[in-house]
Order: C-alpha cells, then structure tokens, then sequence
C-alpha cells in the first residue's frame, strides 16, 4: 500500500532527509508541504524543488492575518511556481484569535481569489468558525478543488462542506478516543471525497501520541479511518490517494 500525507510542515524538521526517508519507508511516497507565511511558503517551495515525493502550498494561516500587508506579495509571487500545488493553509481561528476577525476574512477572501486566478486548490483551517467559514466560501465562490485540512467538525459540518463539492483531510484526531464528533464525520464522508494527513510534526496519532509526529505516521491515521468507516485499509489507502491525486494534481 502506498499513502499520501496531503499535509504536514517538513519546515519544524532539522532532520528532513531522515523523516522523509522513513515516510518512504513506510509507503509514504507523496507529502504536500504547507505553508503558514512568506517564509515557511519559501521553505515549503525550496523543499519541493530539493524532494521528488514533496509538494508545496504557499499561504497565510489564520493567526498571522494581521500581517497580510507585509506578507502577502510574496506568497502570491510564488503561487504560481510549478512545484505549488495549492493556496492556503487559509480560513478563521476563533479559538485564539491571534489576528481578528475582520484581518482574517480578508486575509481568507484574498486566497479564495487567487486560487481562483492561478488554479490552485485551496486548503482551509477553521477552528471554533464554521458560520463565517462557509458564509465566506459562498459569497466568494468556492474554488473547483478545495479542502478542509484537519477537519474537526461534525457530522452536520461535513454534510455542509460536502454539499459545497469540497474534500476532508482526516488527521491523528480521528484515532483519538476523545473526539468522536470527527469520528462520525470520518464515518459519514464519501471515500471519494476524503483525505489523510499528519499536519505534522503536530497532532501526533495513536499509537505514537507523546511521541513527535511526522508523515511515515499517516499510516496510523488511514488505521483509523478505516476502523471508523468500517472499510479495508486497502481502500481507505487507494482512495485517499487517489483524491490528493485529484486535489492536488499530483502526477
């Protein structure tokens, strides 16, 4: 079986070679490399051009909107370098609002806008503000190939994403015991529109927890998701493949 981690940071890592090396080891062969602002999107776009298996998005988290005046003419002269495959990660955080409210909307319909421009996919974080995440999307337009990484919502929140044409990239929460609203979203997703990712070196998944996470793990993330969907490894592995394949346009 072969696996793609649709997002994690290889930037937090000072040891890429050998965290890339054991994700091909255990089957990881394609990683998409996230960008959170102008330098780690740099980062993310250098590590892409050094590793044959690594993507990049370039973007603007949430937290750091406040700095979009500065930030954002960088990350949009390196959107449209070929090794990038999506904008973002991108959307609202009210759960510490770092930045408010009215820098992270703008911020968020600035990438909405240029993944619409360049062709992109969108990655999308929300935490704590699905209302203005999909009050956004809708007025907008919802780009043709757009994803919700670490999706911590519900089984509601899923149907309201789905309906929008999006796809749901399942972190190490949905092997956690404690978030069974993710778990029933996992559970109700069509396998068509689902994803896996490790978001490392964060959210380290069971049976690793307390350990640091990274992208060989995504493994045990697709465990998950299959032990919740009740489906086989296999399929959960070959589909969520197949839609990073699709999301991302990766050869």
């Amino acid at each position: 079986m072969t696996w793609t981690d649709s997002h994690c940071h290889l930037q937090g890592f000072d040891d890429v070679d050998a965290v890339i090396g054991r994700a091909l080891d255990a089957g990881v062969d394609r990683m998409v490399c996230v960008g959170t602002d102008a330098e780690t999107s740099r980062q993310a776009v250098d590590l892409a051009t050094r590793y044959d298996g690594v993507w990049a998005t370039v973007g603007l988290h949430p937290h750091d909107a406040s700095r979009f005046a500065d930030e954002w003419p960088a990350i949009e002269s390196l959107a449209g370098h070929d090794r990038v495959v999506g904008v973002g990660e991108a959307g609202f955080d009210f759960h510490y609002m770092h930045s408010p409210a009215d820098a992270q909307e703008r911020t968020f319909r600035a990438h909405i806008e240029l993944a619409h421009a360049t062709g992109r996919a969108l990655v999308i974080h929300t935490r704590e503000a699905w209302d203005e995440t999909f009050r956004v999307l809708e007025a907008e337009g919802v780009p043709e190939r757009t994803v919700f990484h670490c999706f911590t919502g519900g089984p509601d929140e899923a149907s309201r994403a789905l309906a929008l044409g999006t796809w749901l990239s399942f972190s190490g929460i949905v092997t956690f015991p404690g978030a069974p609203e993710v778990r029933a979203a996992a559970a109700v997703t069509p396998l068509d529109h689902v994803l896996v990712e490790t978001d490392a070196p964060y959210l380290t998944p069971v049976p690793n927890r307390g350990k640091r996470n990274e992208p060989a793990y995504v493994v045990h993330v697709g465990v998950g998701l299959s032990e919740v969907r009740g489906d086989e490894l296999a399929a959960v592995a070959a589909a969520t493949r197949t839609n990073a394949m699709r999301v991302f346009q990766l050869p």
